[in-house]
């Protein structure tokens, strides 16, 4: 499996990146951090600056289909950062057109109503997403983890750092039955 991981130069909430990182590392996975600056990104815990890591790979260089899944990691300002940079977000649809699975955590599900699709799909987030996912035409849940088949692609999506375990189990589930 070699999955992508996309995260703003600054702003993700590092737990939600490094423990699915983790979890696909030790399922003999390859995740690859993909930015839209290539050097280093700048991890948070919460509102304190946290670890960097290194990027792998430039946005506008990628391609979904050089994957086989794609984890957006939550932080509020992570996925706000990304839904303004074009090519993040036509990253991101790319994968909803490909048929690749995505897993989205916490603030993340904001990448998926900016790259209109979740249009028809059921899925969970931080609960200030609600709106903006009813809005997009989602169906919202309060559940640690939701897997929806109903779409072009499965798309596994959490609530909050909490529910890590579970979304880690079901996006290694999901991303396994894909293969490049």
């Amino acid at each position: 499996m070699r999955i992508a991981f996309l995260a703003a130069p600054e702003g993700v909430e590092q737990i939600e990146l490094t423990k699915p990182w983790k979890a696909v590392s030790e399922a003999d996975g390859t995740p690859v951090l993909v930015s839209t600056e290539a050097g280093r990104i700048q991890a948070f815990h919460h509102l304190d600056k946290a670890d960097t890591f290194p990027v792998d790979e430039v946005v506008g260089d990628a391609s979904a289909g050089a994957f086989d899944g794609l984890v957006l990691p939550g932080g509020v300002a992570n996925p706000d950062a990304l839904r303004m940079d074009s090519r993040a977000v036509s990253f991101v649809r790319e994968f909803f057109d490909l048929g690749v699975p995505v897993a989205a955590i916490c603030h993340a599900p904001w990448m998926l109503v900016e790259a209109d699709v979740v249009s028809g799909r059921v899925l969970t987030s931080w609960p200030s997403l609600r709106t903006d996912i009813r809005n997009a035409g989602g169906t919202w849940v309060d559940e640690q983890v939701r897997v929806c088949d109903h779409g072009t692609n499965a798309l596994v999506t959490s609530r909050k750092p909490a529910d890590l375990d579970a979304f880690d189990a079901a996006l290694l589930e999901v991303f396994s039955r894909q293969r490049v």
